[in-house]
């Protein structure tokens, strides 16, 4: 078999394609350039491939923390020792730590570069509170002293949310330095001006939930590709952290409930009796165990505390601590085994979460582990835990969350509520593994864990129940962002994002459903994706590292859809602007000639005069002597010499150039256009005249020569109803008005409302006459 007739008989049985007239555009963009000239350059502590390269470093920082909470005058006091090991090659004279609280200062970066509200003619009364309030509260570190391990003070610098240690001596590579701080801040409270962190308190029974985080200076990240990350913390772009060890001691009333990152180690001095026994049922219960009833906690909360008590918590390989203290806490706990380890699933809220709260918070916590260990790797952790409190939201740290949605005071909830507090803690407790465990630099990168973890919560609630309400990964959802004037590259830095929600989250998510679905296939996909995970594990990847292991570990040059989706602003609009209709001239007088004359009748339609003038009397049928040859002649019968050529033309030909002479089908060429800038993968629905339909899925490669338009053709035994581009929604295109052909009318409503005054819709209304002059109209 030729060539020729192998390249038309490839695809699908009756439907086959391929592009042609793909010239290169003069002046047009190359959008499958490499992405090398924009990539950092691989190195020995990254490789070519995407994995950590040979001489990977990290750094590792150990903390002993002893916290006190004031509860009557909402304050943390605290003093902590830490231990800073220097695995980097270079010697480092300073160290820098972040002072989150900071960012509540009353002259801080945050508080000064505050903007007004877009619309100053409605401003929400939170907003309004919070623009009064913020100035006056009195936020911020109050550092008491560093010291080093011989209790001899050490000089520090702040510089906003940044302090700098200058150490006594050099810390060499290989080198360990200890050294102390001690301090104080008063806690934001959350109703007022909001925060990742704070105290909430409840006016009907004067009892506070605190949900403690970004609460002791933390070191910063010393990296191979930034030395210090000390950029300013903003308030969007979050943390950049270093894994260690935490030993904790928190103090608080000695009737609250403390729940925290680690596993408690002196349950017999914090818990009752009844509590242990209770946590000792949940580990092997097929359902949540109050370990804190709600009737305790209501009791609780009209008591009044005798003293203090001091929970001690432990936490290896975490890059983070936060707790959570309150005595309006209800408790429950169930043990589960994610790959044959076993962990505590713990939730903590008080009576005003339920019902929803018992009902759905641990059941979503064992959900998350369950499908996020099965994406990506084992929960390596012994605890997983959500808490009701402080954010509206949610917000995450390691082995705990704090999430916000609550039903109504009578105990009702809407779908979104119910919904929006099963998406919040799978989001939540899914941080765990993005960023957590998979470190990346949440500061610069919003994307690269909220985005990364948005996807696979929406994975997760997709295994929920049928029809979950995912809004947050479907392609059709962030139409509206991707042609909105807001709409910035997801590399943009995240303090600078106009929409970081859209941004950094959905059209992250979006995409990587997209490469799942769509580009890659799931199977692909997924192993590529546990590639990366499994990589970058405790390990701190940049954007880089994740573009690269895709690509590494499917075999597929994804550096077209890195480039479009990720860099840059374009959107998906392709268009189907035509559909032309071709057959092949086989030569054959017998064939083409009644072809031809029946195309002239189909094509030219008989006039409304030549129609009239059809029955008029003719002159030549009552005087036959005024005709002659031309009155019969049929321009269409076939000659003997024509029937001669034909013989002729056959004898020149060889068997395979006959067949393809007879294939007798019919060639489709669709002429499409490339609207939007994105190029895409072209997703085809033909529909044939007898009503089947066939899918077509052609790669985005479909224009690598000419990046804004290019003709298919599509070759088939039947004859074409329908063309529809995208049938499913697959890639964001933004406007499926030009995606069919035929087109489709757009669908649209009007609204029919009673006039006041009826008018003739045949006559236009008479003008005003005009008003005096000098006076008002």
């Amino acid at each position: 078999m030729n060539m020729r007739y192998a390249l038309l008989c490839l695809g699908l049985p009756c439907l086959t394609t391929f592009a042609v007239s793909a010239q290169t555009q003069k002046g047009s963009t190359d959008k499958f350039r490499q992405l090398e000239e924009t990539l950092p350059t691989p190195n020995e502590y990254r490789a070519a491939s995407g994995a950590p390269g040979h001489r990977y470093w990290q750094q590792k920082v150990d903390y002993v923390i002893s916290v006190e909470l004031d509860d009557l005058k909402q304050k943390i006091i605290g003093s902590e020792k830490i231990t800073y090991k220097n695995n980097s090659p270079d010697t480092l004279t300073y160290l820098w730590l972040q002072l989150d609280q900071n960012i509540w200062s009353p002259d801080s970066m945050t508080t000064s570069t505050m903007t007004a509200p877009r619309d100053m003619t409605k401003v929400p009364f939170r907003t309004l509170e919070m623009l009064t309030f913020l100035p006056k509260f009195e936020g911020g570190y109050r550092i008491k002293s560093v010291r080093n391990s011989g209790g001899d003070s050490i000089r520090y610098t702040i510089q906003n949310t940044m302090m700098r240690v200058d150490l006594p001596k050099e810390l060499p590579p290989g080198g360990s330095t200890v050294f102390s701080i001690d301090w104080e801040y008063n806690i934001n409270p959350s109703k007022k001006i909001g925060g990742r962190t704070g105290a909430e308190f409840f006016e009907k029974d004067g009892n506070w939930i605190y949900c403690i985080a970004q609460w002791f200076p933390r070191l910063a990240a010393y990296t191979d590709v930034n030395g210090w990350q000390h950029k300013q913390f903003l308030g969007s772009g979050e943390f950049t952290l270093e894994f260690g060890d935490y030993q904790v001691k928190i103090t608080v009333p000695d009737d609250h409930v403390v729940t925290s990152t680690g596993v408690l180690q002196n349950p017999t001095e914090v818990l009752t009796s009844t509590q242990i026994s209770r946590l000792k049922q949940a580990e092997t219960a097929k359902a949540p165990v109050l370990i804190v009833t709600p009737d305790e906690a209501k009791t609780a909360e009209g008591g009044k505390p005798m003293g203090t008590k001091t929970w001690i918590y432990h936490a290896e390989n975490v890059r983070d601590f936060a707790f959570a203290s309150s005595r309006k806490f209800i408790w429950d706990a169930q043990g589960h085994i994610v790959d044959g380890k076993k962990v505590m699933a713990m939730s903590l809220y008080p009576n005003e979460g339920n019902p929803l709260w018992e009902k759905y918070s641990t059941a979503a916590v064992i959900h998350t582990l369950n499908v996020y260990s099965r994406y990506s790797f084992t929960y390596p952790y012994p605890t997983a835990i959500s808490v009701n409190g402080v954010v509206t939201g949610g917000m995450e740290y390691p082995m705990i969350c704090f999430n916000g949605p609550r039903p109504l005071e009578d105990g009702t909830y809407s779908a979104r509520t119910k919904y929006g507090l099963i998406t919040v803690i799978i989001h939540e407790v899914g941080h765990n593994y993005f960023p957590m465990i998979v470190n990346s630099d949440e500061r610069q990168w919003t994307w690269l864990d909220e985005g990364i973890n948005t996807f696979l919560q929406y994975l997760s609630e997709q295994e929920w129940e049928p029809k979950y309400p995912s809004k947050d990964a479907e392609p059709k959802d962030i139409v509206g962002y991707m042609k909105s004037p807001a709409h910035d590259s997801i590399m943009t830095s995240s303090d600078s994002v106009q929409n970081l929600f859209a941004n950094a989250y959905q059209k992250t998510a979006t995409g990587l459903n997209m490469l799942r679905e769509t580009i890659l296939g799931r199977e692909q996909f997924d192993f590529a994706f546990r590639e990366y995970s499994r990589r970058w594990k405790f390990k701190r990847p940049e954007p880089a590292d994740f573009f690269r292991t895709m690509e590494d570990a499917t075999g597929v040059d994804l550096d077209w859809f890195w480039r479009g989706w990720f860099f840059s602003t374009d959107h998906t609009d392709i268009s189907l602007e035509d559909v032309r209709l071709y057959r092949i001239d086989t030569k054959n007088p017998d064939v083409e000639k009644p072809l031809s004359k029946q195309r002239k009748v189909d094509e030219v339609p008989e006039t409304l005069s030549a129609q009239r003038n059809r029955d008029l009397p003719k002159l030549t049928d009552s005087n036959a002597s005024l005709k002659d040859f031309y009155n019969s002649y049929d321009e269409y019968a076939v000659t003997g010499k024509e029937k001669e050529e034909y013989k002729t033309f056959l004898e020149g030909l060889t068997d395979d150039e006959k067949q393809l002479l007879s294939l007798g089908q019919n060639f489709y060429v669709l002429d499409l256009k490339n609207v939007g800038g994105l190029v895409m993968p072209v997703v085809l629905e033909v529909e044939f005249s007898d009503g089947a339909k066939q899918e077509l899925r052609i790669p985005a490669e479909i224009w690598r020569r000419n990046n804004a338009r290019v003709e298919k053709m599509i070759i088939t035994d039947k004859e074409i109803r329908q063309i529809v581009l995208d049938p499913h929604l697959e890639t964001a295109d933004t406007n499926l008005a030009n995606n069919a052909f035929p087109r489709r009318p757009v669908k649209r409503q009007f609204e029919l409302f009673k006039d006041k005054k009826p008018t003739n819709p045949m006559q236009p209304d008479k003008p005003k006459a005009a008003p005096p002059s000098g006076q008002p109209e």
